[in-house]
């Protein structure tokens, strides 16, 4: 048994190792795909979620009745589905770092309430759990909103994407806990079982909090690394705005010199693009290019040594209904040829 508790850390670990925001393949998927690639993005999401898959351990941990287990998972749920969707669809969203920020506390809280804290600390009993599982829900689903707003969704079918992103979520879930609670049933038919189950709650407690000053460090440092005042303490050759049409595309391109170092920072007023970042020498013909970077973002800041005498820039395409506005800085030998 004693191998199975150690499994139930590694899984806890192992989650703390993943990055939980959606990558540029994932985005470029949900662009080229159709909602079969949305449930599988959320049902993925939900798998490596640490955050949530800790706070999911800490809710099922001393549970052993079937009924209790339904009950508070449900309210889990019913809670994350409600901001889920309809934060997504109203398009509310916050600083992530700080809604990461929050379930990292819901994390050390369940850890803190599985050690009996409230009445060993506070002389109090706890608060009604199910109340509190539900209303941690809410946040727990607005934080999967603030990743599922990365993607560029638009309007068409947008509910139905939603929808597909929050069943994948809900058959993630159901995948994990089926792991847990497997693994904690037999788990606590050894010995062993009294003597981890404090070390592993503990471990919660101090991982939420490890969680929170990371994502609070995240939120503090923001947009402030050494590298970025550095950069920014260097002079932009040109800084233009240009404004993307709603379900339109625009491109902007420089001639450059083979070897020269194109510098380069863009961000929208808020909403994602796709966008390739490419070039192609003279008088290629129009399927003759090649591509740096493709994704789907809302900022885009890097630097390219030309490989040949050509042109370089983007295409950008808004899939959204309403304008996006770009601010585009850009340094190097080059000459601008203008968006089109």
């Amino acid at each position: 048994m004693k191998k199975i508790s150690i499994a139930l850390l590694v899984l806890l670990w192992a989650g703390t190792s993943l990055a939980h925001g959606i990558s540029d393949a994932d985005r470029q998927d949900m662009i080229e795909g159709g909602y079969l690639q949305y449930v599988e993005l959320g049902a993925s999401h939900m798998i490596t979620g640490y955050d949530h898959l800790a706070f999911l351990l800490g809710v099922v941990f001393f549970l052993t009745k079937f009924r209790d287990i339904a009950k508070f998972i449900t309210a889990f749920t019913v809670g994350h589905s409600i901001t889920l969707i309809f934060a997504t669809f109203m398009q509310i969203s916050a600083n992530y770092f700080l809604i990461d920020a929050v379930i990292a506390l819901t994390v050390a809280y369940k850890g803190f309430d599985n050690l009996g804290g409230f009445q060993k600390v506070f002389k109090v009993d706890s608060p009604s759990l199910v109340v509190l599982v539900f209303v941690f829900g809410l946040i727990h689903g607005f934080g999967l909103s603030s990743r599922l707003q990365q993607l560029p969704l638009g309007d068409d079918g947008l509910l139905l994407r939603i929808l597909s992103f929050n069943l994948g979520v809900e058959l993630g879930q159901i995948a994990a806990l089926s792991v847990m609670l497997v693994l904690l049933n037999a788990w606590r038919r050894s010995s062993s079982f009294r003597r981890f189950s404090t070390a592993v709650n503990v471990g919660l407690v101090l991982a939420g909090i490890g969680l929170f000053a990371f994502q609070m460090n995240g939120y503090a440092t923001e947009d402030s690394s050494p590298e970025q005042k550095a950069d920014e303490a260097r002079a932009w050759r040109d800084e233009i705005s240009i404004t993307i049409p709603a379900d339109g595309a625009l491109e902007h391109k420089f001639n450059v010199e083979t070897g020269a170092v194109f510098e380069y920072d863009w961000r929208t007023d808020g909403g994602a693009l796709y966008f390739d970042f490419h070039g192609e020498v003279h008088d290629a013909k129009p399927d003759e290019f090649t591509s740096f970077v493709t994704a789907t973002d809302s900022l885009s800041v890097g630097s390219l040594e030309a490989p040949f005498t050509g042109r370089v820039g983007w295409y950008w395409r808004n899939r959204g209904s309403e304008p996006v506005v770009i601010r585009l800085r850009t340094r190097g030998p080059y000459e601008i040829i203008e968006p089109h």
